[in-house]
């Protein structure tokens, strides 16, 4: 019977085959590669199936569904091709029972890289089937795995190249456009050795403001490796000294944009830099970029500040190429309108927007200085700023800002304003609509737009419609009294403890590595964690543990965690950051690790992906592991 079903199966397929290539393909396949330390990756393929087809498992005996890597001496396939899906069974005429699956399949191969990176390709071969008729698909595949694709968060990118262009429009940088651009043109000989002198000039901006952070960055890396870069950065971002001090300084020069004063470097530096720049030639050049950048300080100073801090919760090199894009789209219209000079002629006019744009910066700055506070606030549990506090005062913040640009507020600079424009009417509307969008939260609304920004909702003391939850057991943990779950969901904060759990209630755990100060930890709880399916999996089928690598709880000595070199590690978050680095080979946030109760790990740690259907398929991929271990 066997023999004959693959016999008629073989005559089918030939039948379809020379016709397979003109129709579109019933499985629909993407391609992904997710780090899991130790330069070791699986590559992840993702299968749509259409309606109505199916196709068969790796290891089924009739048609497997095959993938053949190209050889390659870049990387090494570590184990064999398995399958995170569930099989569906049924008989078909021959009267064999056969495992398939419907509408989707996800197969993992384990690789490692032999380098710092490898170009992955090869086809993957399989059979899809419907009621009437079966027929071959065959779908090539290519996809880089190394630490490129993982080091930069583009989201930040994109944040700090508008900033960058947000930056000429300040008042400390707008007159300088046409002033250095007519420079470069008329101190040269030639259009061409002026353009040429132009964008040596962007090229200097661009350097001065990345070079001393890429120095310091890689000074620190090779010095100390790393993990001690990692423990500057978390430092940087969540200890409460650089914190209040980002803080004050943003309320200063909040302060300065609203009028109050002016903020300037010692007019000695600048003056220098300023008298070097006469000198010709290539030095003449970096000094006249220089002048621009201590001179644009005090508008650029903050916004340089803020995209920075942002992007030291990512790899090494996210700063680096953070403040490269930023420095890019600052000094870009600089080369432009030197390279086309005709442009200037439809730049506006220097005048009072300039002081109104230096005034909606100030309004921003005030919301984003309150940030800084916020973690400090969460890191080291002072209870200043809960989620109603910190709503109110940004309500409250862009509420002044649409009155500003409507007119309403006037400070001691700005001009009589006549009539209100279409673009101060547009800003004005977007931002009345978006202080109505944060109204809600103050009773509870998830506002997940704001998810990254905002103190988690458990910090809040009202929400409407907020009952006990008691869907779920409700435990008493260490730590408990001062930290919490998202979603009014019980759990631990202690790793032993819950594998102590874990042991008891005969189910796998679920580890989030997090932190009070990761703006993803947050959109990750308020956008996938919310999800019906993902809350139900939590609650029932796992033991919770939140580890806060950042929490700055002091630790009773006995304690204390003591490594392999005598380092010490006397906070919460010291430790927990020791232990996901040790036992998990992470060292972001979030990551997400399924374990054992023995914390044998059962699946590749999964980190920030948005993705709730793969996250539900990540927790479900666990508990069949874990069912495969009793």
């Amino acid at each position: 019977m066997k023999l004959f079903k693959c016999a008629a199966a073989f005559v089918a397929a030939v039948m379809t085959v020379f016709g397979a290539s003109a129709q579109d393909p019933t499985v629909k396949w993407t391609v992904t590669a997710n780090p899991l330390g130790d330069n070791n990756y699986e590559i992840v393929f993702d299968g749509e199936i259409a309606k109505g087809y199916h196709t068969y498992d790796v290891k089924d005996d009739f048609s497997p569904t095959e993938i053949i890597f190209n050889e390659s001496d870049a990387y090494t396939l570590v184990g064999e091709l398995y399958s995170k899906s569930e099989l569906s069974t049924f008989e078909d005429e021959f009267g064999d029972t056969l495992n398939v699956y419907f509408d989707h399949v996800t197969l993992v191969q384990n690789v490692a890289l032999n380098g710092a990176g490898a170009n992955i390709s090869g086809e993957v071969f399989l059979t899809s089937c419907d009621e009437n008729s079966c027929r071959p698909e065959v779908f090539e595949f290519e996809i880089t795995a190394g630490p490129k694709s993982r080091l930069i968060d583009w989201g930040i990118i994109l944040e700090a190249i508008l900033w960058g262009f947000a930056a000429l429009l300040t008042p400390c940088v707008f007159p300088m456009v046409p002033m250095t651009v007519s420079f470069f043109l008329k101190g040269s000989g030639s259009k061409a050795g002026g353009r040429m002198k132009a964008l040596m000039y962007g090229i200097f901006i661009v350097l001065l403001y990345t070079l001393p952070i890429a120095v310091i960055i890689l000074i620190t890396r090779f010095a100390g490796g790393e993990t001690v870069t990692a423990d500057i950065f978390n430092w940087l971002a969540t200890h409460w000294i650089p914190n209040i001090i980002f803080f004050v300084v943003f309320m200063v020069f909040a302060a300065s944009f609203f009028g109050a004063f002016e903020i300037t470097l010692p007019s000695a530096l600048v003056n220098k830099s300023d008298r070097n720049s006469d000198k010709g030639g290539i030095i003449g050049i970096f000094f006249m970029a220089l002048t621009l950048v201590l001179v644009s300080f005090s508008c650029t100073g903050p916004i340089v500040g803020s995209v920075l801090i942002k992007s030291t919760s990512g790899e090494f090199l996210q700063p680096i190429v953070t403040m490269l894009a930023f420095s890019l789209a600052f000094a870009l219209p600089f080369t432009v309108f030197a390279l086309f000079p005709s442009l200037l002629k439809n730049l506006p006019k220097s005048g009072g927007w300039l002081n109104s744009v230096k005034v909606v910066l100030g309004f921003i700055e005030v919301a984003l200085g309150f940030k800084f506070l916020s973690v400090a606030d969460q890191t080291y549990h002072w209870g200043l700023l809960d989620r109603e506090v910190y709503l109110a005062i940004w309500i409250v913040c862009f509420s002044l800002m649409g009155l500003y640009l409507l007119g309403k507020l006037r400070f001691a600079h700005d001009s009589k304003l006549e009539y209100i424009s279409v673009t101060r009417l547009t800003l004005a509307i977007g931002v009345f609509a978006f202080v109505v969008y944060m109204i809600p939260g103050m009773w509870g609304a998830p506002l997940k737009a704001l998810s990254g920004y905002l103190p988690p909702i458990q910090t809040q003391d009202f929400v409407v419609g907020k009952s006990a939850d008691t869907s779920g057991e409700v435990v008493k943990a260490k730590y408990g009294d001062f930290l919490h779950l998202p979603h009014g969901l019980s759990g631990y904060f202690d790793l032993e403890e819950a594998k102590d759990a874990a042991a008891k209630s005969g189910k796998p755990i679920f580890v989030d590595v997090t932190g009070h100060g990761c703006v993803n930890c947050r959109e990750m709880e308020a956008r996938v964690w919310s999800d019906p399916a993902v809350l139900e999996i939590l609650r029932n089928d796992y033991v919770i543990v939140a580890l806060y690598c950042d929490d700055k709880t002091k630790l009773p000595e006995s304690e204390w965690l003591t490594d392999d070199d005598g380092k010490v590690y006397k906070s919460l978050g010291q430790k927990n950051s020791y232990i996901t680095r040790t036992l998990f080979n992470v060292n972001a946030q979030p990551n997400y690790v399924l374990l054992s109760p023995d914390g044998t790990q059962l699946v590749p740690a999964r980190a920030y992906d948005l993705d709730v259907n793969g996250f539900v398929q990540f927790l479900e991929s666990g508990i069949d592991e874990y069912s495969k271990l009793k």
